[in-house]
C-alpha cells in the first residue's frame, strides 16, 4: 500500500503581513527574536496568498493565531481552496495572554470550535512546549513559570508527572471542545513541536502526536530516533517540521540573522530525509523563505524552487510503502525522559536540582552508538562548544538592511549543521517499554535515571535471546538475580554491567554492531533506509532504499 504524507506550509513571521490580520501583525512578535520586525514585503490579499500555497502544492497550512483576532474569515478562504488548517499557538506563548500560572497560550475553545466547524482543523500544533518548561524564562519575563506548571522543589519522577497531568488535561479538554463541534474527538490532536530531542516519551504518554523539527540546531539521527521511538512506543502519529531557522550563514537569500539558517543544498535533502521516515505529516517553517512578495505577485526563491521540485519529482517518484509506525531497531537506546538536553540543569522546568551524572550518561550512549561523532556532553547544538555563525551576522548586518538577496558569510571555518551523522537503525524507548514494544534489536543501551522492572525483564529477555545488553549498574535493584549484577553471558546473548558508557569494554563489546562510519540507516519493516554524507562535511546526504 502506497502512503503519502500530508505536505504542509507555515505561514510569515517577517516577510509580509499576515493576509487576514493585516496591520495587526507588525504589532506583536511574531519570532522568538525578542523584538517586533517590521515586514520586509507588502501584503497580499488571502486569494492571492491562498493560490500561492496552492502552487507550492500544499494540502495544509499552519496558521498561528493572532490572540484575540477572529478567524472566521480564514477558516472560510481554506475551506473554499480545499486547504486545511493546523492552528498554532507559538505569538500567544511569545506574547501572552498566558495560561495562569504558566508561560503557554491555549488556543480559546471558541476558536478551535470555529474552525472545526469551518473547516478541516487537522490538529493543535503547540510550539517547543519541551523548550518552554525546561527554560521558562523565553518570553515571559514577570516570573518563573514553566509551560504546564510550577516543578520547583519536586523529585524527577514527579515533576515529570506533573507535567504528564497537565498535558492529559489539556487533550481531554480540546477531544471535548472538539467532540461538542461535531467532529471526530481524535481528529483534532495536540502536537507537540520539538526542537530538543526530549520529552518526546512524556507527551505522547500522555495523548500528544509528535512532531521533530529538522534542521534547526539537533542532531538528526538522534532527534528522529527519539521521535520515532517514542511514537511508536505510545501509538502516536510522527509529524516532522522542516525548520528552516537555523545556525548557519551563507550566500543564499536571507530573510533575518538565522532565517533561513540552513542552505538550499541541506534544505533539500532534510526534505527527502524528512519525507523517508513516513510521517503521517510533513511541513515547512516558515513560507517566508520559499517566496517573496512584490508589487508583481508572489516570486520563488531558490528554496522555494527546492520544496516544488522536492514535491513534484521527488515525492512523486518515491511512493512510500512503509510508515513511522512500521519502525524497527538494529539498536535500541532504553532511558527515562528526563527533560534534559545538555545544560543539566531546570529539569522538566525544576530549577532546585542540577542533573546528575545517571541522566548525563545519555549522552555517552549517543556518543559511543555515533561513533564519537556526538558530544558526549549534551543532545543539541545548545551545549558548550558550538558558536553560531548567525550570531555574527547579527552584529555584521543592520536588520534595516534584510532581506540580503544572496546573503553573506558570517563567519570562518564555514557552518556548523550537517545533517550526516552515523548511526545503525536506533530507536529510542524510555524506562517503561516493554518486550513487544522493544522488538528483536542486536543490541540494547540502557541508562538514565530509573527503569522499570517490566524494562528490566524486556532487556533480559533480548540477553537471553542472543541480543547485546549494556546496562548502566545503578539502575539494578538490589533484589535481583546475581547473574544480573556481573558482566558475562546470559543465556544466548551478552550482558554487560558498567558504571561508565565511555569505558573501553564497552566501546569494544559495541564495536561490531554500530555498522560502517560513512552510512546512517533506519528500517521500517523490510525496507532500509541507507544516508550517506553528500559532501565532505555531510551538510548534504545521499539516499539509498533497499
Amino acid at each position: 500500500m502506497k502512503q503519502r504524507p500530508r505536505l504542509g506550509i507555515q505561514g510569515p513571521v517577517v516577510a509580509w503581513q499576515d493576509p487576514w490580520a493585516g496591520e495587526a501583525s507588525d504589532r506583536i512578535m511574531r519570532t522568538g527574536t525578542g523584538s517586533v520586525c517590521p515586514s520586509q514585503d507588502p501584503r497580499p490579499e488571502p486569494g492571492a496568498f491562498l493560490e500561492a500555497l496552492k502552487d507550492l502544492a500544499a494540502d495544509f497550512y499552519v496558521h498561528h493565531e493572532i490572540p484575540g483576532m477572529p478567524v472566521a474569515e480564514l477558516c472560510a478562504d481554506l475551506a473554499a481552496a480545499g486547504l486545511d488548517l493546523c492552528l498554532g499557538n507559538e505569538y500567544g506563548n511569545i506574547n501572552g495572554p498566558w495560561r495562569p500560572g504558566t508561560n503557554r497560550y491555549d488556543v480559546p475553545d471558541e476558536t478551535i470550535a470555529q474552525a472545526v466547524r469551518s473547516v478541516r482543523c487537522i490538529g493543535l500544533l503547540y510550539d517547543e512546549p519541551e523548550h518552554l518548561q525546561i527554560n521558562a524564562g523565553q518570553y515571559r519575563k514577570d516570573g518563573w513559570y514553566p509551560h504546564w506548571g510550577s516543578t520547583d522543589g519536586l523529585s524527577l519522577p514527579a515533576a515529570r508527572a506533573l507535567v504528564e497531568r497537565a498535558v492529559r488535561s489539556r487533550v481531554r479538554q480540546v477531544r471535548d471542545v472538539a467532540g461538542r463541534s461535531g467532529a471526530d474527538p481524535d481528529s483534532v490532536p495536540l502536537v507537540s513541536e520539538h526542537v530538543f530531542p526530549v520529552m518526546f516519551h512524556t507527551f505522547a504518554r500522555a495523548g500528544m502526536d509528535l512532531c521533530p523539527k529538522i534542521m534547526k540546531e539537533s542532531f538528526q539521527p538522534l532527534q528522529l530516533s527519539t521521535a520515532l521511538g517514542a511514537a511508536l512506543q505510545y501509538g502516536r502519529r510522527l509529524w516532522i517540521c522542516a525548520d528552516l531557522w537555523g545556525p548557519d550563514t551563507g550566500e543564499w537569500f536571507t530573510r533575518f540573522p538565522g532565517f533561513p539558517g540552513h542552505s538550499p543544498q541541506e534544505f533539500e535533502s532534510a526534505l527527502k530525509m524528512g519525507y523517508l521516515m513516513g510521517p503521517s505529516h510533513l511541513f515547512v517553517e516558515n513560507v517566508d523563505v520559499l517566496l517573496r512578495h512584490t508589487g508583481n505577485g508572489f516570486e520563488k526563491t531558490e528554496y522555494g524552487e527546492v520544496w516544488q521540485q522536492f514535491v513534484r519529482q521527488f515525492v512523486a517518484e518515491h511512493p512510500l510503502t512503509w510508515s513511522h509506525r512500521d519502525a524497527q531497531a538494529d539498536i535500541a537506546v532504553i532511558h527515562a525522559d528526563d527533560g534534559n538536553y545538555g545544560q543539566n540543569e531546570r529539569l522538566f522546568g525544576n530549577r532546585v536540582p542540577e542533573g546528575g551524572e545517571q541522566s548525563r550518561s545519555v549522552f555517552h550512549i549517543w556518543h559511543v552508538l555515533s561513533r564519537g561523532t556526538m558530544p558526549a556532553h549534551g543532545s543539541c547544538m545548545h551545549i558548550p562548544g558550538y558558536e553560531f555563525p548567525r550570531h555574527a551576522l547579527k552584529k555584521k548586518v543592520p536588520l534595516e538592511r534584510f532581506p540580503l538577496a544572496k546573503g553573506t558569510v558570517a563567519a570562518a571555518g564555514g557552518g556548523v549543521h550537517p545533517l550526516f551523522y552515523p548511526l545503525r537503525s536506533v530507536l529510542a524507548f524510555d524506562d517503561q517499554v516493554d518486550a513487544r514494544q522493544l522488538g528483536q534489536p542486536q543490541l540494547v543501551v540502557i541508562g538514565g535515571s530509573s527503569l522499570s522492572d517490566q524494562t528490566l525483564s524486556a532487556a533480559v529477555a533480548r540477553a537471553e535471546d542472543g541480543g547485546t545488553v549494556v546496562i548502566a549498574a545503578w539502575l539494578l535493584p538490589a533484589h535481583c538475580p546475581s547473574a544480573w549484577k556481573e558482566s558475562g553471558r546470559l543465556g544466548r546473548g551478552s550482558w554487560i554491567v558498567t558504571n561508565d558508557f565511555l569505558e573501553p569494554r564497552v566501546r569494544e563489546a559495541v564495536e561490531p554492531l554500530l555498522g560502517p562510519a560513512d552510512c546512517w540507516t533506519q528500517r521500517f519493516g523490510d525496507t532500509e533506509i541507507r544516508m550517506y554524507p553528500g559532501d565532505a562535511g555531510g551538510f548534504t546526504l545521499n539516499f539509498e532504499i533497499h
